[in-house]
Protein backbone atom coordinates (compact mmCIF):
# COMPACT_ATOMS: atom_id res chain seq x y z
CA UNK A 1 0.00 0.00 0.00
CA UNK A 2 1.43 3.54 -1.18
CA UNK A 3 1.61 6.42 0.90
CA UNK A 4 0.04 9.72 0.10
CA UNK A 5 2.02 13.39 1.57
CA UNK A 6 -0.29 16.02 1.22
CA UNK A 7 1.33 19.64 1.08
CA UNK A 8 -0.17 22.95 1.71
CA UNK A 9 2.44 25.44 -0.35
CA UNK A 10 3.16 28.86 1.13
CA UNK A 11 5.10 28.64 4.17
CA UNK A 12 4.99 24.73 3.87
CA UNK A 13 7.10 23.94 0.74
CA UNK A 14 8.57 27.53 0.24
CA UNK A 15 9.44 29.70 3.13
CA UNK A 16 7.23 32.83 2.42
CA UNK A 17 3.36 33.95 0.89
CA UNK A 18 4.21 33.27 -3.31
CA UNK A 19 0.97 36.20 -3.21
CA UNK A 20 2.81 38.69 -1.13
CA UNK A 21 6.13 37.88 -2.80
CA UNK A 22 4.69 38.91 -6.33
CA UNK A 23 4.75 42.59 -5.56
CA UNK A 24 8.84 42.28 -5.81
CA UNK A 25 8.26 42.65 -9.57
CA UNK A 26 6.47 46.15 -9.08
CA UNK A 27 9.56 49.22 -9.15
CA UNK A 28 8.84 50.24 -5.82
CA UNK A 29 7.77 46.85 -4.61
CA UNK A 30 4.55 48.21 -3.34
CA UNK A 31 0.80 48.70 -4.34
CA UNK A 32 -1.21 51.65 -4.17
CA UNK A 33 -3.56 52.14 -1.35
CA UNK A 34 -6.61 51.96 -3.69
CA UNK A 35 -5.50 48.23 -4.25
CA UNK A 36 -4.45 47.54 -1.03
CA UNK A 37 -7.46 48.39 0.40
CA UNK A 38 -9.72 46.53 -1.60
CA UNK A 39 -9.41 43.43 0.28
CA UNK A 40 -12.61 42.13 1.80
CA UNK A 41 -12.61 39.38 3.85
CA UNK A 42 -12.90 35.68 2.80
CA UNK A 43 -12.09 37.12 -0.40
CA UNK A 44 -9.01 36.52 -1.33
CA UNK A 45 -8.71 35.39 -4.77
CA UNK A 46 -10.80 38.29 -6.22
CA UNK A 47 -8.14 40.40 -4.41
CA UNK A 48 -5.30 39.30 -5.95
CA UNK A 49 -7.24 39.45 -9.34
CA UNK A 50 -7.02 42.84 -8.83
CA UNK A 51 -3.20 42.33 -7.12
CA UNK A 52 -2.72 41.01 -11.07
CA UNK A 53 -4.53 43.70 -13.17
CA UNK A 54 -2.72 45.92 -11.32
CA UNK A 55 0.75 44.60 -12.00
CA UNK A 56 -0.38 44.53 -15.57
CA UNK A 57 -1.44 47.95 -16.02
CA UNK A 58 2.27 48.72 -14.91
CA UNK A 59 3.91 47.39 -18.19
CA UNK A 60 5.38 43.98 -16.03
CA UNK A 61 5.17 41.32 -18.37
CA UNK A 62 4.55 37.73 -17.74
CA UNK A 63 8.42 36.80 -18.06
CA UNK A 64 9.43 39.53 -15.47
CA UNK A 65 6.45 38.24 -13.38
CA UNK A 66 7.93 34.56 -13.48
CA UNK A 67 11.70 35.47 -13.14
CA UNK A 68 10.66 36.88 -9.98
CA UNK A 69 8.24 34.01 -8.37
CA UNK A 70 11.11 31.78 -9.42
CA UNK A 71 13.41 33.16 -6.92
CA UNK A 72 11.49 32.96 -3.99
CA UNK A 73 12.90 30.62 -1.25
CA UNK A 74 12.08 26.98 -0.03
CA UNK A 75 11.63 26.13 2.89
CA UNK A 76 14.72 24.63 5.03
CA UNK A 77 15.63 21.05 4.56
CA UNK A 78 12.27 20.92 1.74
CA UNK A 79 14.26 20.25 -1.38
CA UNK A 80 15.66 17.20 0.69
CA UNK A 81 12.35 15.74 1.28
CA UNK A 82 10.89 16.78 -2.42
CA UNK A 83 14.30 14.80 -3.69
CA UNK A 84 12.93 11.57 -1.31
CA UNK A 85 9.49 11.89 -2.87
CA UNK A 86 10.61 11.95 -6.22
CA UNK A 87 12.93 9.31 -5.44
CA UNK A 88 10.15 6.86 -4.15
CA UNK A 89 7.55 7.61 -6.30
CA UNK A 90 6.54 3.81 -6.58
CA UNK A 91 5.26 4.12 -3.32
CA UNK A 92 4.83 7.92 -2.09
CA UNK A 93 2.04 10.09 -3.82
CA UNK A 94 2.11 13.38 -3.60
CA UNK A 95 -0.52 16.58 -3.64
CA UNK A 96 -0.27 20.26 -3.40
CA UNK A 97 -3.54 21.61 -2.60
CA UNK A 98 -2.98 25.31 -1.77
CA UNK A 99 -4.74 29.10 -2.07
CA UNK A 100 -2.30 30.19 -4.07
CA UNK A 101 -2.39 29.51 -7.98
CA UNK A 102 -1.69 27.47 -10.89
CA UNK A 103 0.89 29.52 -12.83
CA UNK A 104 3.13 30.72 -9.47
CA UNK A 105 3.53 27.20 -8.28
CA UNK A 106 4.10 25.54 -11.86
CA UNK A 107 6.78 27.94 -12.24
CA UNK A 108 8.20 27.32 -8.98
CA UNK A 109 8.09 23.49 -9.04
CA UNK A 110 9.37 23.74 -12.63
CA UNK A 111 12.22 26.15 -12.05
CA UNK A 112 13.35 24.29 -9.26
CA UNK A 113 13.30 20.85 -11.17
CA UNK A 114 10.59 19.31 -7.90
CA UNK A 115 7.76 18.94 -10.34
CA UNK A 116 8.44 15.68 -10.38
CA UNK A 117 8.01 15.19 -7.59
CA UNK A 118 4.26 16.15 -7.23
CA UNK A 119 1.68 14.14 -8.96
CA UNK A 120 -1.01 16.60 -8.82
CA UNK A 121 -1.69 20.66 -7.61
CA UNK A 122 -5.03 21.56 -6.53
CA UNK A 123 -5.37 25.12 -6.55
CA UNK A 124 -6.91 28.65 -8.15
CA UNK A 125 -6.56 28.69 -11.90
CA UNK A 126 -5.18 31.33 -13.72
CA UNK A 127 -4.11 32.68 -17.06
CA UNK A 128 -3.00 35.38 -19.00
CA UNK A 129 -5.20 37.15 -21.12
CA UNK A 130 -5.21 39.17 -24.37
CA UNK A 131 -4.21 41.95 -22.16
CA UNK A 132 -0.89 39.91 -20.47
CA UNK A 133 -2.94 40.97 -17.41
CA UNK A 134 -3.07 37.68 -15.37
CA UNK A 135 -6.27 36.66 -14.04
CA UNK A 136 -6.95 34.51 -10.78
CA UNK A 137 -10.18 32.48 -10.84
CA UNK A 138 -11.93 30.51 -7.42
CA UNK A 139 -10.86 26.70 -7.43
CA UNK A 140 -14.52 25.59 -6.86
CA UNK A 141 -17.47 26.33 -5.11
CA UNK A 142 -18.66 24.46 -1.90
CA UNK A 143 -20.84 24.58 1.09
CA UNK A 144 -18.45 24.77 4.22
CA UNK A 145 -18.69 27.97 6.27
CA UNK A 146 -15.00 27.54 8.05
CA UNK A 147 -13.37 27.79 5.10
CA UNK A 148 -12.43 30.51 2.49
CA UNK A 149 -15.41 30.93 -0.57
CA UNK A 150 -12.59 29.38 -2.92
CA UNK A 151 -11.31 26.62 -1.30
CA UNK A 152 -12.16 24.10 1.09
CA UNK A 153 -8.96 22.04 1.27
CA UNK A 154 -11.23 19.09 2.80
CA UNK A 155 -13.49 18.58 0.21
CA UNK A 156 -10.31 18.81 -2.37
CA UNK A 157 -8.70 15.69 0.04
CA UNK A 158 -12.25 14.20 0.25
CA UNK A 159 -12.73 14.02 -3.68
CA UNK A 160 -9.27 12.26 -4.19
CA UNK A 161 -9.31 10.05 -1.73
CA UNK A 162 -12.56 8.84 -2.81
CA UNK A 163 -11.32 8.84 -6.61
CA UNK A 164 -8.05 7.11 -5.81
CA UNK A 165 -10.18 4.20 -3.57
CA UNK A 166 -11.89 4.13 -7.22
CA UNK A 167 -8.86 3.23 -9.27
CA UNK A 168 -8.21 0.55 -6.61
CA UNK A 169 -5.69 2.92 -4.69
CA UNK A 170 -6.07 2.74 -1.20
CA UNK A 171 -3.04 4.96 1.75
CA UNK A 172 -1.91 2.59 4.25
CA UNK A 173 -1.14 6.16 5.71
CA UNK A 174 -1.59 9.95 4.76
CA UNK A 175 0.85 12.80 5.58
CA UNK A 176 -0.61 16.52 5.73
CA UNK A 177 1.84 19.12 6.41
CA UNK A 178 0.27 22.54 6.74
CA UNK A 179 0.61 25.99 8.29
CA UNK A 180 -2.19 28.56 8.01
CA UNK A 181 -5.89 28.06 9.46
CA UNK A 182 -7.22 26.78 6.34
CA UNK A 183 -5.12 23.63 6.61
CA UNK A 184 -7.29 22.67 10.06
CA UNK A 185 -10.63 21.69 8.31
CA UNK A 186 -8.89 18.90 6.30
CA UNK A 187 -7.75 17.49 9.19
CA UNK A 188 -10.94 16.35 9.98
CA UNK A 189 -11.15 13.95 7.24
CA UNK A 190 -7.87 11.83 8.57
CA UNK A 191 -7.81 8.56 10.19
CA UNK A 192 -6.17 7.16 13.47
CA UNK A 193 -3.02 5.96 11.57
CA UNK A 194 -2.94 9.56 9.30
CA UNK A 195 -0.09 12.38 10.38
CA UNK A 196 -0.98 15.80 10.38
CA UNK A 197 2.14 18.05 10.63
CA UNK A 198 1.88 21.52 11.57
CA UNK A 199 4.47 24.32 11.34
CA UNK A 200 6.23 24.77 14.66
CA UNK A 201 5.01 28.49 15.68
CA UNK A 202 2.22 29.11 12.84
CA UNK A 203 -1.39 29.03 13.25
CA UNK A 204 -2.47 25.59 12.58
CA UNK A 205 -0.39 24.22 15.39
CA UNK A 206 -1.98 26.80 18.08
CA UNK A 207 -5.31 25.62 15.96
CA UNK A 208 -4.85 21.49 17.07
CA UNK A 209 -3.06 22.38 20.55
CA UNK A 210 -6.75 24.55 20.96
CA UNK A 211 -8.20 21.36 19.49
CA UNK A 212 -6.39 18.59 21.73
CA UNK A 213 -7.44 20.37 24.58
CA UNK A 214 -11.40 19.73 24.30
CA UNK A 215 -13.19 17.20 26.04
CA UNK A 216 -14.94 16.82 22.23
CA UNK A 217 -12.35 16.99 19.77
CA UNK A 218 -13.72 13.69 17.27
CA UNK A 219 -12.89 15.55 14.62
CA UNK A 220 -9.14 14.86 15.06
CA UNK A 221 -8.41 11.55 14.85
CA UNK A 222 -5.01 11.54 13.02
CA UNK A 223 -1.35 11.75 15.22
CA UNK A 224 -0.33 15.40 15.44
CA UNK A 225 3.60 15.61 14.90
CA UNK A 226 4.82 19.21 14.71
CA UNK A 227 7.80 20.15 12.56
CA UNK A 228 10.27 22.87 11.78
CA UNK A 229 12.10 21.79 8.39
CA UNK A 230 11.18 19.37 5.82
CA UNK A 231 14.03 17.01 7.65
CA UNK A 232 11.73 16.60 10.67
CA UNK A 233 9.00 15.47 7.82
CA UNK A 234 11.31 13.71 5.97
CA UNK A 235 12.55 11.37 9.30
CA UNK A 236 8.61 11.28 10.45
CA UNK A 237 7.95 9.80 6.57
CA UNK A 238 11.47 7.62 6.36
CA UNK A 239 9.67 6.08 9.95
CA UNK A 240 6.81 5.41 8.76
CA UNK A 241 8.04 3.00 5.66
CA UNK A 242 10.79 1.62 8.20
CA UNK A 243 13.50 3.07 5.92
Amino acid sequence: MKTLMVFDFDHTVIDDNSDTWVIRCLPGQTLPDSVKNSYRKGHWTEFMGRVMNYIGEQQISPDRVRSVMETIPFTAGMTDLLTFISEHKSTIDCIVISDSNTMFIDWILHASGFKVAVDQVFTNPARFNELGHMEVRGHHSHDCDRCPVNLCKRKVLEVYLSEQLDGGVEYERVFYAGDGGNDLCPTSCLRGRDVVMPRKGYTLEKLLARLEQREDNASLRAKVVAWSSGTDILEELKASMQL
